[in-house]
């Protein structure tokens, strides 16, 4: 006899054997009771949750001859019969494979005529987002108003896809994604029943991969099960097969970082790629890793949130310690956007490789989180990117600048450290005494200008560019445009030079440079408002963040 894969072998033949969708099954059981059957339902939801499954419940259930509390008996001619798949009683469709027009017309003549046995004629749809417009079109007088003896049950992944006109006409059953605990309870069920030996955690682990999905659960339980026949499947077996990495290599991977330890990030992942292990997964467990480290952070009293052993929360939250919560949450951005990106590239070790050194080198990014370590790295800047006659021999202590930023408050502009200021006096020197003023004084100076020229300078940066000049780079675009170099344009910028000249009396010349990211700014450009104290004016419409 061939082998019955445990998501077919433990399907749920009654209300009573559904799991995790209480709501909709209460729901369902009290109109077949009080005889309240609506003519068209529809089932949406994520894959594996049971919306397949409770419509063929329900389907045996109204045809059953002694239907019981839970659903159908199981043992009259009706049951039997649907349970064969004989019955023509219950007709199920792919709509993937049957979504034309013709298909529906087929339908639609067959529901002129009455069961000759039993009570309903009931049409299960799955995936009935794949309909054509025709094919919906075709299928909506029916849908409206069928025969007494009609019931339609429409399931679906993509309700969203779904006209409007269909909704309408349907009672909507969302089915919810299933709980780890919902899930775990009942593979402890099924693997007694198979007389299968399998740690508690390592049930839990393929509980959460499966993402809310009963079908998925018991797939990836089927995999493990087969891979280790025989054997008692144990977490490290579930992570062998799975091609997930254990929450240690998390651990000593945060701690590489935290030490901006580029060599050592670099190494860990060369040793999980030879293990085998999925890259894909990687990421998505590391994000959930730093989650659960920014929940510690937050809350003492998180046991019920954070689903782990009490060895390795005590050890995360002894990780909480090291590092500062703005800093978690930096990281949870690279790695969320990097999980976008990594499943279908084609080298997803390459872009794993870049988000570590970004987590290891905040001077690669210029958002809010990275600014405080960037600060360390301005004096290099300036050395670079502005003509000097001496060089500083003088560099922050990391310590000392960690804890300047720190005492600065979130949202507001950074002051430069006491170090940087007395480290870097020589090289500001070389920054003419009219640039210096025009910084610190830039949102006064932009305040006077005109619209459409006020909005644009609001969100431009400033640098030094060649021969001293004041250089304004603008993000590419409209602003980038609006001081170009054909004549209408360059217009604008001699009404900018001019704004300019009449603060500090005397001539001022403007380059104009666009860049298309906040990124490449940072990387090719010196921030001159970073390192002169700039007298801020109170202005409501000043925007907080410039691109």
């Amino acid at each position: 006899m061939s082998y019955t894969a445990l998501y077919r072998k433990f399907r749920p033949d009654t209300f009573a054997d559904v799991k995790g969708q209480d709501a909709i099954v209460t729901t369902l059981k009290n109109q077949i009771r009080a005889n309240r059957i609506g003519h068209a339902y529809l089932f949406t939801g994520t894959r594996g949750t049971g919306k397949t499954t409770v419509a063929k419940i329900f389907a045996r259930t109204v045809n059953c001859e002694n239907p019981t509390e839970n659903g159908p008996c199981g043992v009259c001619k009706s049951c039997q019969a649907i349970a064969k798949g004989a019955s023509m009683n219950v007709i199920e469709i792919d709509a993937a494979s049957n979504n034309g027009v013709d298909n529906i017309r087929e339908i639609v003549d067959e529901v002129s005529y009455s069961p000759a046995e039993g009570k309903y004629k009931v049409y299960i749809i799955d995936e009935v987002h794949m309909l054509s417009i025709g094919a919906f079109n075709a299928l909506l007088k029916t849908l409206e108003e069928p025969p007494s003896y009609v019931i339609f049950i429409l399931a679906t992944t993509e309700v969203h896809k779904l006209p409007i006109t269909i909704l309408s006409r349907c009672q909507r059953y969302d089915f919810k994604r299933i709980s780890i605990d919902t899930i775990t309870d009942r593979m402890k069920e099924l693997v007694a029943a198979e007389v299968v030996q399998v740690e508690d955690r390592a049930l839990r682990y393929i509980a959460k991969a499966a993402d809310g999905s009963m079908r998925d659960a018991l797939s990836l339980l089927d995999q493990c099960i087969a891979f280790h026949l025989g054997k008692e499947l144990t977490y490290d077996n579930v992570l062998d097969v799975l091609g997930a990495v254990d929450t240690e290599v998390f651990s000593r991977l945060l701690r590489f970082v935290l030490k901006r330890d580029v060599l050592g990030c670099i190494s860990l992942l060369e040793e999980i790629v030879m293990q085998g292990r999925e890259l894909v997964q990687f990421v998505t467990d590391f994000t959930w890793y730093l989650r659960n480290l920014m929940l510690v952070k937050s809350s003492d009293d998180l046991e019920d949130v954070i689903d782990m052993s009490t060895d390795n929360l005590a050890r995360l939250k002894e990780e909480a310690e090291l590092i500062e919560t703005d800093r978690i949450i930096r990281y949870i951005r690279i790695f969320s956007e990097l999980s976008g990106q990594i499943r279908y590239a084609a080298q997803k070790r390459i872009l794993v490789e870049i988000a570590l050194i970004k987590l290891c080198k905040p001077a690669m990014e210029t958002s809010q989180e990275a600014l405080l370590d960037r600060i360390r790295d301005v004096e290099d800047k300036l050395e670079k990117g502005v003509v000097v006659t001496e060089k500083s021999a003088t560099s922050i202590e990391p310590q000392n600048a960690a804890q300047t930023a720190q005492a600065a408050p979130t949202g507001s502009r950074m002051p430069l450290p006491a170090e940087l200021t007395a480290a870097g006096a020589d090289a500001l020197a070389a920054v003419p005494e009219d640039i210096r003023k025009i910084v610190a004084q830039w949102p006064g100076i932009i305040n006077k200008a005109g619209n459409p020229m006020k909005f644009y300078l609001q969100s431009a940066r400033l640098s030094l560019g060649g021969d001293n000049k004041l250089m304004v780079v603008l993000e590419d675009g409209i602003a980038s445009d609006y001081f170009g170099t054909d004549e209408r344009h360059a217009e604008n910028k001699k009404l900018l030079e001019r704004l300019l000249s009449d603060f500090v009396g005397k001539e001022v010349e403007v380059t104009i440079q666009s860049v298309k990211t906040k990124q490449e700014f940072a990387q090719n450009y010196v921030d001159l408002s970073q390192v002169i104290h700039m007298e801020i004016e109170e202005e409501d419409d000043l925007p907080e963040e410039q691109f």
